[in-house]
Formats: structure tokens, C-alpha cells, sequence
């Protein structure tokens, strides 16, 4: 009944083709409002889209220059850290090695001063000549005309003059030999010198390569002042760098954090109670969950209370006095909680010599005897020392944690200005496809009605032909 309610005469063909001819007159006495529509919601479309994109391309602008401002105040930040560092590291250089230079200067004066009295006294003074020698010349130069008187002072005057020859000679062998000895006295103090001024030396250089890396520093730092795409670049580059480094150093800890997991698991359900639980969840896995973030908690106070890192500003604004003392208190319950661990992981060890003895006494029934292993002191060992060296190591998680945080901002940020700057792109791809579509919309429409249309066509030509010739005869007509 409900299908003849669409019969127009008896006869489903006939009908078919009726309705069809009717949607077609329908259709092409509507056509001029069916383009207007199709144009009318593909322009819709498209200014929607376009404004869409042009509204997400200016957030996209304003979250680019929140993220540029968040970088250059990071790296403002850590590149006034790291001038700090260096500055101090300088100061320590000045304080331990430049503060002992009076000392140093005083040192080398009195070197110099010995060395400068030695050399004096090193100096080869020639010997004044004899006063006899005159006398000597005048007696030589009397002639000995065989007189053996004479002959015989000569001879003792030679013998006189060569013994003093001999003297002379002793004497000048003598003090060259003093010579030497202080110019031999004088080669420490020349080490001494020389090893004071290789140590001046050694720490202007250290100086000078502490200068160098201050200077690259503070060009880096003032081109972030300035604001420059090329500090930007770097710092996003070295964001970059440091999330996926922190990341992977993060997912080792993560790692350590199950192994000291499930090497106090265990023995937990023997003091908490195994079957015990809290939301669904064993206590035992609960509370050794919570036994190993308090750890992780006490290694952040204790590298905040060090000013290693700062997650913290409250604990690194404290006075010294206080962040000496809170030091203390988290390295003891860091110790504490270590020792507890050892203690853990000793008592599992027995419980699984206890679980192995049990399978053993009931495979071999009474009779069976468990074999212990004069071994079992190693794994012993072993675990106590994981249980006890574990949250120390997970104390250094701070580090990499506060990198993967800092880091983690411009990362985010740059991946949703890159996601913005896609979501535009894809709304104007939509909007210039809506743009092209409603010309594919017009042209589907005249071809579902293209016989009106070829028929309107016709009688259009018809009528023009008509038209045309109209004027052209009665000129003729008007002229015979």
C-alpha cells in the first residue's frame, strides 16, 4: 500500500518515468536558485575556512613569540647561571692561587738576592801584580860577568819567584774552585724560580682559558639580550638536544626504579600483608611504590639544598644555615631508607631459600634434603648491596628531571605551532577545494537536466536566427 501511494497511473513504468520527468521540470525551473545555493554555501564554506585558518595563523604568531620569549628567558637564565659558574670558578682560581703571590713575590726577591750575592762572589777578580817584581827586574838586569855571587842571588831569586809562581797558581786554583761551588750553589734557587714561575704561569693560562669562556659566554648572552634568530635557533636546537637526552637518561631510572620495585616487593607482603588490599592494589606493592618516591623525593631536597638544581625556588632562597641543616635531614632518611632497603632485600633472600626448601620437602617428601649452596652469600650480598646503592643513584634523578622539564616547554611548544601551522594549511586546502566545488556542483546539476537545457538551447538558436533575419528583409522589402 505504502509503494502505490507513488503510482501515478497503473502502470510502475509509466509512473517511474512521470516522477521522473516531473523531478526534471523541477529541477530546471529551479536551476537558477541552485547555483545561487551551490555558490552560495561552497563561498560559505570557504570564507569559513579562511578565516578559520586566518584566526589559528595568529594564534599560531602569538603562541610562536610566547615560546620565543619562554626560550630566550631560559637560556637568559641559564647562560646567567653559567656565567656565574665561571665567575666563581675564577674567583676560587684568584682566592687559592693569586693569594699566595705576596708570599710568592717575597719568595722570589730573596732567590734573586741570593743569586745576584753569589754571582758577585762568583766573579773572577785578576790577582794585583807583586811589588818586588820591580825589584826583581832591576836585579835581573845586572849583568853576572862570571861572578858566582851573583849567580848564586839569581839562582835563589829564581827559585824564590818560581815557588811564588807555584803559590800564585795554588791560590787561583782555590778561588776558582770557590767560584764554581757558588755558581753550583746557585742552580737551586734557579730551580726554585723556575718551578714558581711554571706555577704563575700555569694559573695566568688557567685564567686566561676561564677568560676565553667567559667571553663566549657573554656573546652568547648578549645576543639573547638581543633577541637575534640566530640565539633563538641555538637555543631551541639545544632543547631539543637536552629532551631527548634527559628523556633517555629518565627511562634509565625509570628502569632502575622497577628493579629496586621488585626487589622489595616481596618481602613487603610479609610486613604489610600479602593478600591485603587498596583500591584493587596490593599494600605491599603500595607501599613499596611509596618507600621508593620518597627516596626520589629526599635526592630533589638534597640536590635543591645543594643548589645543584632548581625546581625548587623556596629551598634555594633559604639561608645557608638552614639548607645546611635541611642537607642533613634528607641525606640521613635518604640513609635510613637505603638501610631499610638492605634489609628488604636480605629478607627476601631468605624468604626464597624458604620457598625453594618447601618445593624440595614436598617433591621428596620427608627424606628430601635441601642442598645449600656455600654460594648463597654472593646473591646475598648482591641484593643488599642493589637495595642499599639504588636510592643514592636514584638521587641523581633531579638532574635529568629538570632538563626534561625546561626542555619540555619549548619542545611542546614547538610541536603545537607546528600542529597549528598544519590544522591552517588543512583548513585552507578545504576551503579552496569548497572554492573549486561549487563549479563542480553547477555543472553535475545541468547534467541531470541537460535535455530542458539542449532543448532551451534550441529554441534560444531558433529565436536568434529569427531575430537576425527580421531586419534583413525588410530592408528588401522597403527598397523594390
Amino acid at each position: 500500500m505504502e509503494s502505490n501511494i507513488f503510482l501515478l497511473v497503473p502502470s510502475p513504468m509509466l509512473s517511474g518515468l512521470i516522477w521522473f520527468t516531473l523531478v526534471i521540470l523541477v529541477m530546471y525551473f529551479a536551476r537558477q536558485p541552485a547555483h545561487l545555493a551551490f555558490r552560495s554555501l561552497c563561498k560559505v564554506v570557504h570564507n569559513t575556512m579562511r578565516l578559520s585558518a586566518r584566526s589559528i595563523m595568529r594564534a599560531e604568531e602569538r603562541l610562536a613569540n610566547r615560546n620565543r620569549e619562554v626560550i630566550l628567558a631560559k637560556g637568559r637564565e641559564s647562560m646567567e647561571r653559567d656565567i656565574e659558574r665561571e665567575f666563581e670558578r675564577v674567583d676560587a682560581t684568584v682566592r687559592k692561587d693569586l693569594s699566595g703571590y705576596p708570599a710568592l713575590h717575597r719568595q722570589l726577591s730573596e732567590e734573586i738576592t741570593l743569586i745576584d750575592e753569589d754571582y758577585k762572589q762568583s766573579a773572577e777578580v785578576p790577582p794585583s801584580p807583586p811589588s818586588w817584581i820591580k825589584a826583581v827586574d832591576a836585579v835581573a838586569s845586572i849583568p853576572a860577568k862570571d861572578d858566582p855571587m851573583v849567580g848564586s842571588i839569581l839562582s835563589d831569586i829564581h827559585q824564590s819567584l818560581v815557588k811564588a809562581n807555584n803559590n800564585a797558581i795554588e791560590e787561583y786554583r782555590k778561588s776558582s774552585h770557590k767560584r764554581h761551588m757558588y755558581l753550583k750553589d746557585m742552580m737551586p734557587h734557579w730551580r726554585k724560580v723556575l718551578s714558581a714561575l711554571s706555577m704563575v704561569d700555569k694559573n695566568v693560562n688557567s685564567l686566561l682559558l676561564r677568560s676565553k669562556v667567559i667571553d663566549r659566554h657573554m656573546e652568547n648572552y648578549e645576543n639573547i639580550l638581543k633577541k637575534t634568530d640566530r640565539a633563538v635557533r641555538e637555543l631551541s636546537s639545544s632543547s631539543m638536544t637536552q629532551f631527548f637526552i634527559a628523556g633517555f637518561v629518565l627511562l634509565i631510572a625509570v628502569g632502575g626504579g622497577i628493579i629496586n620495585f621488585n626487589l622489595i616487593a616481596r618481602p613487603m607482603s610479609e610486613m604489610v600483608g600479602g593478600t591485603a588490599r587498596i583500591m584493587g592494589f596490593q599494600t605491599s606493592n603500595i607501599a613499596a611504590l611509596v618507600i621508593i618516591l620518597i627516596e626520589v623525593a629526599m635526592g630533589l631536597f638534597l640536590m635543591e639544598s645543594m643548589r645543584i638544581t632548581r625546581l625548587f625556588p623556596v629551598i634555594g632562597a633559604l639561608n645557608d644555615k638552614l639548607r645546611v641543616r635541611m642537607i642533613w635531614i634528607s641525606l640521613t632518611i635518604l640513609t635510613i631508607l637505603a638501610t631499610v632497603e638492605a634489609g628488604l632485600a636480605f629478607m627476601r633472600e631468605i624468604m626464597m631459600e624458604d620457598a625453594a626448601a618447601t618445593r624440595a620437602a614436598l617433591r621428596g617428601g620427608e627424606t628430601t634434603e635441601v642442598v645449600q649452596s656455600s654460594f648463597l652469600w654472593i646473591t646475598t650480598a648482591a641484593q643488599m648491596g642493589m637495595g642499599f646503592i639504588l636510592p643514592f643513584a636514584l638521587t641523581f634523578v633531579a638532574i635529568p628531571l629538570e632538563s626534561f622539564i625546561h626542555s619540555f616547554r619549548t619542545v611542546i611548544g614547538v610541536v603545537v605551532v607546528g600542529s597549528l601551522r598544519a590544522l591552517a594549511w588543512f583548513l585552507r586546502f578545504i576551503g579552496d577545494i569548497s572554492k573549486f566545488t561549487s563549479n563542480t556542483f553547477v555543472h553535475t546539476y545541468d547534467l541531470v537536466i541537460f535535455l530542458p537545457l539542449w532543448i532551451e538551447k534550441v529554441i534560444q538558436g531558433k529565436q536568434a536566427e529569427k531575430k537576425g533575419a527580421k531586419p534583413g528583409g525588410t530592408k528588401a522589402y522597403s527598397s523594390h
